[in-house]
């Protein structure tokens, strides 16, 4: 699943002013009680669907894969909404105020069918004051959804039925580089910290299966104590997504972190994933001293696609093809 794939999320006041000009058009083809019937019935069918649609678009997020759930959850914790749970509830007002607006709509049918010309459109004016105020009571909790549309439509479209490699390790030790290297990736990359400012991936093939090599610039770059909460909520995403990670260490230290730093890291990354982590010393054409299960240069080119072949063999993917018993 995919966050961008959400439709824009309309206002309050846009959704009123569209059910009522409708409604008006829909009048004036009609006289005597049949246009206030038939008032009724556009705006009430108007406002029940939108506001209604509104919430049918999002995903069940009792069902949404923990990686995507965890993800969005740090998201939303750093934006007004406040996290998923609050976000489910802005949802949940919005379907009671579509379904509300159906009722008000179904109780005025009857009174204004059954009524002469006059009465009919004093029936019709009172269901329009009541439908303006449910659509309008709900205008916080659009909001709400819109922001967290515009919050979660930025992230990677990354997908959790298909075999992924966390590639981890301090800034400047040539995270991007690889992976853009090895993939269809093109992430920036410039000789200065925190070069990349989000969750980006790349994809590569392997005897017909997809493999995802997911970047994880300001969160596995640094050690736990330091991440805030939201940051190691979305750690703790990636743990449901990796099925191998990679650490990349630089024992030049042209990185600008003492291998000691890097070390620790790795450490912390170990404790954290129970899934293979293979240790890649970087820039082994500058040096090679630390003890890893790789040496590459992704510089040069050296060794680059053998430590994409082994992780690839870490992570173990078989794919899944139909037989006959």
């Amino acid at each position: 699943m995919h966050f961008e794939d959400l439709p824009t999320t309309p206002r309050s006041e846009e959704l009123v002013d569209k059910a009522f000009s409708r409604a008006a058009r829909a009048g004036r083809a009609k006289q005597g009680t049949e246009a206030q019937e038939s008032m009724l019935q556009t705006a009430g069918n108007i406002l029940s669907d939108n506001l209604q649609n509104v919430v049918t678009t999002w995903p069940d997020f009792d069902t949404v894969d923990p990686f995507y759930y965890e993800l969005a959850d740090a998201t939303l914790a750093d934006t007004d909404v406040g996290g998923v749970d609050a976000l489910r509830q802005h949802l949940s007002k919005v379907m009671s105020a579509g379904r509300q607006c159906d009722k008000i709509k179904q109780e005025y049918h009857s009174k204004v069918r059954n009524a002469d010309s006059d009465t009919a459109r004093k029936h019709r004016k009172q269901a329009f004051a009541r439908l303006a105020d449910v659509t309008e009571g709900v205008a916080d909790d659009l909001l709400a959804i819109s922001e967290a549309r515009d919050a979660l439509k930025v992230l990677p479209d990354i997908r959790a039925d298909e075999p992924a490699i966390v590639v981890a390790g301090y800034p400047n030790v040539g995270k991007s580089s690889f992976v853009n290297r090895v993939t269809n990736a093109r992430n920036e990359t410039a000789a200065y910290p925190y070069t990349t400012t989000q969750i980006s991936v790349g994809h590569l093939e392997r005897d017909r299966i997809r493999y995802q090599l997911v970047d994880t610039p300001g969160l596995l770059d640094r050690p736990a104590e330091e991440r805030n909460a939201i940051e190691s909520q979305a750690v703790s995403a990636l743990t449901h997504l990796a099925d191998a990670v990679l650490v990349m260490l630089d024992a030049s230290e042209e990185c600008g972190y003492p291998l000691e730093d890097q070390l620790e890291l790795l450490a912390d990354i170990e404790s954290q994933f129970e899934v293979p982590v293979l240790v890649v010393c970087n820039k082994s054409d500058v040096s090679t001293d630390v003890e890893a299960d790789h040496y590459m240069s992704v510089e040069t080119g050296e060794n680059v696609e053998t430590v994409v072949d082994a992780a690839v063999e870490a992570v173990g993917y078989e794919l899944e093809l139909p037989f006959d018993e």
